[in-house]
């Protein structure tokens, strides 16, 4: 897929597309990643190119101001990345998409989902549900505007970011608009986003819903104290995903 897919204020959003071995899937699985990560970490990539050696169609993309993608990371928030997402399956041309979504790229599935019914799965990958406690465990001690998220030079904090996080709260409200299939991945060792979140949001969500936990596992899929964290993951989202697929 060579298309140019710009976000709602004209940022190119950079992307990469893995065509489905063999019969090639119609379906795309759309993977986006969490704050201050970007497309080319190396789960998200582990994971498209394993759905794309079973035939279906991948695409990973970075959210505006994100990895190589244009913008600034200053501006960088849910709400703005929930129309991102809309770009992206604006630019899949009425392809049947599931989207997966990694951390905060998971409370933007959510939204995502509960407004625009153009998904046929959701895929929650250790996802965000409560964005305000998220800010407050996470940069308490950091100053909008004058600080980095977790000391990375390239990722400020900014006030935007914040309010934003603070308006949203909590995606909890919105699992009962979801109506297609949703599985929630999540490791029971994740210090960023608790695997709490998913437990308790995946109460408020309709049927088929599933809630897979990985044990030893973190927040990025890499192994706590054994290797299987991430083999897991990719296995159970694509088994899940393939019945859903569209070939």
């Amino acid at each position: 897929m060579e298309k140019l897919i710009r976000n709602h204020v004209g940022e190119r959003l950079d992307h990469a597309f893995h065509p489905g071995i063999g019969r090639g899937s119609k379906t795309v699985v759309v993977i986006g990643h969490g704050v201050t990560a970007n497309m080319d970490r190396a789960f998200i990539t582990t994971l498209a190119e394993s759905l794309s050696m079973v035939g279906i169609s991948t695409l990973r993309f970075s959210f505006a101001g994100n990895g190589n993608s244009e913008g600034r990371f200053e501006e960088s928030c849910i709400s703005k990345e929930v129309r991102e997402l809309g770009a992206v399956v604006d630019a899949l041309d009425g392809r049947p998409v599931i989207y997966a979504g990694h951390s905060m790229g998971g409370a933007v599935g959510v939204l995502f989902a509960a407004q625009d019914r153009r998904l046929k799965g959701l895929i929650s990958l250790a996802g965000m549900v409560h964005t305000q406690a998220f800010v407050q465990r996470e940069f308490a001690g950091v100053k909008p505007g004058a600080g980095f998220m977790w000391d990375k030079p390239n990722c400020p904090l900014s006030a935007q970011f914040m309010a934003d996080m603070d308006e949203i709260d909590s995606v909890l409200d919105r699992a009962p608009k979801i109506k297609v299939p949703w599985l929630l991945v999540h490791g029971v060792d994740d210090d960023v986003v608790p695997v709490t979140d998913s437990r308790e949001i995946i109460d408020y969500g309709n049927e088929p819903k599933e809630l897979f936990e990985i044990p030893r596992c973190d927040h990025v899929f890499d192994p706590v104290t054994d290797g299987d964290a991430l083999p897991a993951m990719v296995t159970k989202v694509t088994s899940w995903v393939l019945p859903l697929v569209e070939f």
